[in-house]
């Protein structure tokens, strides 16, 4: 019987987290895991008192299910308190929405201005 030792991959490296992967996660999570981001852009911004970055993110919820969350995304979206570690959420609107009857497709577009803390 031979018996040869398998050796595991190296394990990955985490890529650590910043303020991008965190909205995006927020969003998520704000949209019930139903919608999923079609694009994300990001600019950076600096005013004389302030430093951050504007953000433009497409989500996109199919099936009729998800359409239902994707208006109550639409809804909460410019209320919702973030928690994003060393970041502020100046502003959250939602700046344009298509909606395709069959099959259900609700495409929301929303802009987040966040701040840098400290």
């Amino acid at each position: 019987m031979h018996s040869d030792v398998i050796t595991p991959p190296p394990a990955r490296k985490r890529r650590p987290r910043g303020p991008r992967e965190r909205l995006a996660e927020a969003l998520l999570a704000l949209a019930g895991q139903q919608g999923r981001i079609a694009s994300h852009e990001e600019k950076s911004w600096a005013s004389i008192t302030f430093a951050g970055t504007r953000h433009r993110v497409e989500l996109v919820f199919e099936g009729a299910e998800a359409v239902e969350r994707g208006e109550c995304f639409i809804a909460f979206l410019p209320e919702h308190e973030f928690a994003i570690p060393g970041q502020l959420v100046a502003d959250a609107a939602v700046v344009e929405v298509t909606s395709i009857a069959q099959p259900p497709q609700l495409t929301v577009r929303c802009e987040v201005l966040l701040l840098e803390e400290g």
